[in-house]
């Protein structure tokens, strides 16, 4: 589960569709950013952040989407835990080897 972020998702939603709404009416996105930014109280870079996924959910920008992004964390989590229990077995398996061939060497003396 993640984290809330500090703003709700409803403002963040709100802000990036004014900006597609209004950016034809400043000379820049930049500057309709910074402008919706600061009607929003938010800083223009985290508006910026949002707008940047959304173009990439939406397609208009290269990049994995937000749902890509996570299975991907999803599945790094689940690899990260799989390799440790491997180690894990593959150490516990070496030990019950060492320990058979101690006892091997002691039973022949």
């Amino acid at each position: 589960m993640t984290r809330p972020g500090r703003y709700p998702q409803e403002l963040r939603e709100r802000a990036v569709r004014l900006v597609f709404e209004h950016q034809d009416e400043h000379p820049s996105q930049w500057a309709a950013i910074t402008s919706i930014a600061h009607k929003f109280g938010v800083s223009a870079e985290t508006l910026r952040k949002w707008v940047r996924r959304a173009e990439t959910d939406d397609g208009l920008r290269p990049g994995l989407t937000s749902d890509e992004r996570q299975r991907l964390k999803t599945l790094e989590r689940e690899n990260r835990e799989l390799r440790r229990a491997n180690e894990t077995s593959h150490a516990l398996d070496g030990q019950a080897a060492d320990a058979a061939w101690v006892g091997k060497a002691a039973c022949s003396l």
